[in-house]
């Protein structure tokens, strides 16, 4: 009998997530508030919305009790959007088992505290929960991922073992896995590639070409850089897959939906519109308000995530951005 694990969100990360490890031979319990959603994973083994042309194997069951869906795991899954993370890591702590361990999915910043989603974690379920917390990142997109296409991602864990045992959790021979034991500097390359993503989508909404979206993954990365060693951060992290490898990945598909509103607002639609468009959860969207925000506080130079706020939240035109970057101060480039 395979390993009991508990994944909570039904969206379509966490969906890919559950074929992966359901095709592994684990026993796999799938969290969704919507009754039918769940009767569509569990009757007609598909969830059109979030993942559809994907067959979910047998091992995966969906369910709306949380205490059954945690029941037992030996590893527990957050598939949720960044903005619910909190409230779901409170709803769930009192039913997680006491040695499981708990890998979070998410890619954000929280919009009224600013906390990464380790540090989150840590608020709600106390320091000495640390060592089994487990953020898996880099270039995956669920409809890749589900299909079986070749992926590499990194495990990042303050303790070794923990990041190890994910690895071996979810390593098999189209799906490799890294360890790291940088936290901070996997959450942030995570977080932040997404506001860079909403930026080279404006530049292709408005008709520019390969050198501008080469222009913007470079400068923004340089942007994650340096708040990430701000934030003491490996440097070296933001030149491996939860950093160069998830921006580009972002930045150039159209599977990307940080990128693919970005497109909608570069073409002249409001954010709602571009939000309306996309029909699924745009975490750029929190993200570029929280880093802003958080790059004020810290009094570090982030003019990519300037403008584009200025774009969602101020109603500046994307060309008169663009025209504001390329017309900036002379500077060297490092």
């Amino acid at each position: 009998m395979g390993k009991k694990i508990g994944i909570l969100g039904a969206g379509s990360w966490a969906t890919a997530v559950s074929v992966l490890l359901a095709q592994k031979g684990y026993q796999v319990k799938l969290w969704s508030i919507i009754p039918e959603q769940i009767k569509e994973i569990n009757e007609a083994r598909e969830n059109k919305s979030f993942l559809p042309g994907i067959t979910i194997p047998a091992g995966v069951e969906a369910m709306g009790d949380l205490g059954q869906t945690l029941n037992d795991a030996e590893a527990v899954v957050f598939g949720v959007p960044s903005h619910a993370f909190r409230e779901v890591v409170r709803k769930a702590l009192p039913h997680i088992p006491g040695d499981a361990i708990l890998i979070n999915l998410a890619k954000g910043i929280e919009e009224d505290n600013l906390c990464r989603m380790s540090q989150v974690f840590t608020r709600e379920a106390g320091v000495s929960m640390t060592w089994r917390y487990v953020v898996l990142s880099g270039p995956s997109h669920a409809e890749e991922v589900a299909r079986m296409v070749p992926t590499a991602v990194v495990v990042a864990s303050s303790c070794v073992e923990s990041a190890e045992y994910a690895q071996d959790l979810f390593m098999c021979d189209f799906f490799r896995v890294y360890t790291s034991t940088d936290v901070s500097g996997v959450e942030l390359g995570g977080a932040l590639k997404n506001i860079i993503a909403l930026g080279t989508g404006i530049a292709d909404g408005l008709g520019y070409g390969d050198n501008s979206k080469a222009a913007l993954m470079t400068r923004g990365l340089t942007e994650i850089s340096r708040m990430g060693m701000f934030m003491g951060a490996n440097p070296l992290t933001f030149a491996g897959l939860a950093g160069v490898g998830d921006l580009i990945v972002t930045c150039t598909s159209m599977h990307s939906r940080n990128r693919r509103a970005g497109i909608a607002l570069g073409r002249g639609k409001s954010l709602d519109e571009a939000l309306a468009e996309v029909k699924m959860v745009v975490e750029g969207v929190r993200t570029t308000r929280a880093a802003r925000r958080l790059a004020q506080s810290l009094s570090i130079e982030m003019p990519i995530t300037e403008q584009i706020h200025q774009v969602l939240f101020a109603g500046l035109s994307p060309a008169v951005a663009v025209k504001r970057l390329m017309t900036r101060d002379k500077t060297r480039e490092m």
